[in-house]
């Protein structure tokens, strides 16, 4: 019903700016709990951030002061604006929404790749 597709991801420096956009088709998702979250090789995914259909933001320890997600219901998107990027941050992104009744994303995008430099 819901499809996400992520874009923005690209390489740069240490310190440098990024922001990916999770476009949605399918049905709009003002109602939904949209999040990023991302991979590493070899690593578990986490969550990145996450905000509800009512604008309430939440952010790991990690990103908090750095990133900033923000959602635009008109267009139907999702966005991770990225400062201060560090090369830690280096991972595959994902974007993921889900019903407030529903205890885990179950909508998926095809992720990403976002490489910090040093």
């Amino acid at each position: 019903q819901v499809q996400l597709a992520e874009s923005g991801g690209g390489l740069v420096q240490a310190g440098g700016s990024l922001r990916l956009a999770c476009a949605a088709s399918g049905r709009p998702i003002s109602g939904y709990n949209m999040a990023w979250y991302r991979q590493a090789p070899e690593k578990q995914r986490e969550l990145v951030a996450a905000i509800t259909g009512i604008g309430i933001t939440n952010y790991a320890d990690s990103v908090k002061g750095r990133f900033t997600i923000s959602r635009d219901n008109p267009k139907n998107t999702v966005y991770l604006q990225m400062n201060s990027l560090k090369p830690e941050d280096t991972a595959v992104y994902y974007c993921a929404g889900r019903r407030i009744v529903a205890e885990q994303y179950y909508y998926w995008g095809q992720g990403t790749q976002v490489t910090v430099s040093s």
